[in-house]
């Protein structure tokens, strides 16, 4: 998705269809196996057709609140790719839906999922605002968290930071 080619040549659809084209074979790998680990169990908790709407919705707002960022900031240049935001997105309910799960870093150090979700947020927003950020894009990673956070809130009538909270005490 490309803020010129959306908003110019009317190509709405990258609005959508970003999260479908990946740089490579590994940031594709990476995507479908969060996805994979924590999509599946959110499937079967809320049903595959919630958790389309859910991936897809959060998934198109994270992209649609970057452009607007892109657009606004003079960053026409940016091209947008990967479903990245919107697996933050499933990271988030998955932490949410299952907070005494227990998920091990890289293999061997088990963390419990909100804190994974509260580490990954702090790395993002620590990485937005270093000079060395390359080619990631941070705003739709943190974008899927926060319209994550919203749709758990508005449609499934779930507190994210409640289910954090209460976890604690397990």
């Amino acid at each position: 998705m490309n803020p010129i080619y959306v908003t110019q040549a009317n190509r709405w659809w990258q609005v959508l269809t970003y999260m479908f084209a990946h740089a490579s074979i590994w940031h594709l790998f990476f995507n479908m196996l969060g996805l994979f680990f924590f999509g599946v169990q959110l499937e079967r908790r809320l049903g595959s057709s919630e958790f389309l709407l859910f991936y897809l919705l959060s998934g198109t707002l994270a992209g649609l609140f970057s452009l607007l960022v892109y657009w606004f900031t003079g960053a026409f240049t940016v091209f947008l790719l990967g479903a990245s935001g919107a697996v933050f997105a499933v990271l988030l309910a998955y932490a949410t839906y299952y907070p005494t799960s227990r998920i091990l870093l890289f293999g061997i150090v088990p963390i419990r999922a909100p804190v994974l979700v509260v580490g990954y947020a702090a790395i993002e927003v620590f990485n937005m605002f270093s000079r060395n950020r390359g080619n990631v894009a941070h705003l739709t990673h943190l974008a899927g968290f926060a319209f994550a956070y919203l749709y758990l809130i508005v449609r499934l009538r779930i507190n994210p930071i409640r289910e954090f909270m209460d976890s604690r005490r397990y």
